[in-house]
């Protein structure tokens, strides 16, 4: 997960050269920074549909975006009217054959930001040992991946504080592993969920999950007992994450994906001069969140753990 982003440094030397301004403006080239890495290191982009929103320039206020919602239920008539008078002879104009009208009125929710982040580094022309404007591409790149790491961390805490659902796995046998994910699979067939169903488990569920008997070749399984890794079981997606991308005592999160929504709003990323040294304070600041409709937490579920040795 630490794979390096190739940046185009050209890029970011453009124009005037930046020892000669006070103070120099990277918001949109931190904001690409933050979704490209986000798309290829954040574990649980899938939840949030693959993507972050990043808006740079936001002002400083308590409100991130939006989102349009609707509590009015979808109404399904029982038929279809085909009287005679019913839009037609004297119910002409006044009348209809689809039964009663339900109106649609979406409100306006608004989404507040969470948390926030900072980083505030210093750049001395006399002891960087590199490329002046290279140096500050460099470090804007591995501030983008450390901001990523504290997204890990925030998004693992927001699945677990709105998982609906909890199951719970005694031990690692295979016995119990195929009980959770019966009971798991079962819980969204009884919830009508549409669409993928992923499982992010811990080191040793996927090991055990791997070397489960149902993922022999003879069963056709997805299993790759020599590459170590398994596409599915039991119709979720697998996917192994670190311990620590897991709260404490859990094991697993289930979802279904493309649930969710991550942003955040830059409100500054900049260089500018030092009176204190001979470079410039590389300088950032912003806020983020995540935010899901409440239907939507059905879908989501951890897995807790009752082994005492866990």
């Amino acid at each position: 997960m630490n794979k390096r982003l190739p940046i185009n440094l050209q890029f970011f030397a453009e124009g005037t050269a930046n020892q000669n301004l006070a103070a120099r403006s990277y918001q949109k080239q931190f904001r690409e920074l933050l979704q490209a890495v986000f798309r290829t290191q954040a574990y649980f982009r899938d939840f949030f549909g693959g993507e972050i929103e990043a808006l740079d320039g936001v002002q400083h206020n308590e409100t991130a975006f939006y989102v349009k919602t609707s509590d009015i239920p979808v109404v399904v008539g029982t038929e279809y009217n085909k009287d005679a008078n019913t839009a037609f002879g004297t119910g002409t104009g006044n009348s209809t054959r689809f039964g009663p009208r339900t109106e649609i009125i979406y409100q306006d929710t608004p989404v507040p930001y969470r948390w926030e982040w900072v980083y505030h580094e210093g750049i001395d022309r006399h002891t960087v040992n590199n490329d002046f404007q290279a140096a500050v591409a460099d470090r804007l790149d591995l501030q983008a991946q450390a901001k990523i790491k504290k997204f890990n961390a925030q998004h693992s805490a927001f699945i677990s504080s709105v998982a609906e659902h909890e199951e719970s796995l005694g031990d690692y046998t295979a016995d119990s592993v195929l009980a959770l994910f019966n009971a798991l699979s079962e819980y969204y067939v009884n919830i009508e969920a549409v669409g993928t169903k992923v499982a992010k488990v811990n080191a040793k569920l996927y090991n055990a999950i791997v070397d489960h008997p149902l993922t022999t070749s003879a069963k056709s399984s997805s299993a790759n007992i020599d590459q170590n890794n398994i596409l599915t079981f039991k119709g979720f997606a697998i996917e192994e994450i670190p311990d620590a991308m897991l709260q404490d005592g859990e094991v697993a999160y289930t979802y279904i994906t493309g649930i969710g929504k991550a942003f955040t709003g830059i409100n500054t990323a900049r260089t500018i001069e030092s009176e204190d040294f001979d470079g410039v304070a590389l300088q950032g600041a912003g806020k983020a969140g995540e935010f899901i409709l409440d239907d939507n937490k059905k879908a989501v579920a951890k897995v807790v753990s009752g082994d005492s040795g866990e």
